[in-house]
């Protein structure tokens, strides 16, 4: 999880078990604008088998229904699902067995499944070091469902299109919600960008998946394109401190959210939060 940085200075932060792993939570994040109720990805989902449930020793007792279901909402009730991109531990929750587990089917049947197309292509043609986290059935039921739209093809011929923000990438969903496009983790990964009451409120995924991950050397070994991920991040947390950004982390076992400070050019983590404190 932090590449290339040694055990004995991230141990201090993420301490690993007697199988050398580390915890890690599965945040999603529930957006409601309007008569919108946006679901940003979905977790690792439940319709794998044993085996592979046993590699990531699965903990807890929350889950993405129980949740919905205490903020007084249902899986029904999704009309837009946002996948920022589609590694299993993002988008397993997408699909589920259907009623007699002969095949798939889409969990959100009244919502749009948003993707980026040129993500889509790289995770249904995947290279060799990333296959292993695109599973099919995770991606290819949603397109069959006829539920899917890419954002970038969605708004590329619109007033919506396409625009530059510090020299990274920006799709405009709505007024209040865009989307800031990276390659360094995986090809054209999404982050969620929200603005709300008053706040610039960003959804980090796996550019920055936990506050350990803030300082610019601790890039996953997980990236595709380091050097490009430590400049996508150079660039963001340049603007992200100077703006007072929020920024929501999906990985963080006990931080939600935080701000971040400058000290003597030196980014770092500054007033944490919790996502209904916003």
């Amino acid at each position: 999880m932090f590449g290339v940085v040694p055990k004995s200075i991230w141990d201090s932060l993420n301490p690993a078990d007697e199988n050398n792993m580390c915890s890690w939570a599965l945040r999603c994040l529930l957006i409601e604008d309007g008569s919108r109720l946006m679901l940003v990805d979905n977790g690792i989902g439940e319709k794998q088998d044993k085996k592979f449930f046993s590699y990531y020793y699965l903990h807890g007792n929350d889950s993405l229904e129980e949740s919905l279901k205490e903020n007084g909402f249902s899986k029904e009730d999704i009309t837009d699902v946002f996948l920022t991109h589609l590694h299993f531990d993002h988008c397993g929750g997408s699909i589920k067995w259907n009623q007699n587990r002969t095949g798939y089917e889409t969990s959100f049947k009244n919502a749009t499944y948003w993707s980026h197309s040129e993500h889509w292509q790289w995770a249904t043609n995947p290279n060799a070091r990333e296959k292993a986290s695109f599973l099919k059935e995770n991606i290819l039921p949603v397109k069959e469902s006829g539920q899917l739209k890419f954002l970038d093809q969605e708004f590329n011929n619109s007033d919506k299109k396409k625009t530059n923000a510090d020299g990274l990438e920006l799709l405009q969903l709505t007024n209040e919600i865009s989307a800031i496009v990276v390659r360094g983790h995986t090809d054209a990964m999404m982050l969620p960008c929200i603005k709300y009451k008053e706040k610039t409120v960003v959804y980090m995924a796996d550019l920055i998946p936990s506050t350990g991950h803030i300082p610019l050397a601790y890039v996953m070994a997980y990236d595709t394109r380091p050097l490009i991920t430590l400049q996508e991040k150079s660039s963001f947390l340049e603007r992200a401190s100077k703006n007072n950004f929020h920024l929501i982390f999906e990985h963080d076992p006990a931080v939600e959210g935080c701000t971040l400070i400058n000290t003597e050019g030196r980014i770092r983590k500054g007033d944490e939060f919790r996502i209904s404190e916003i």
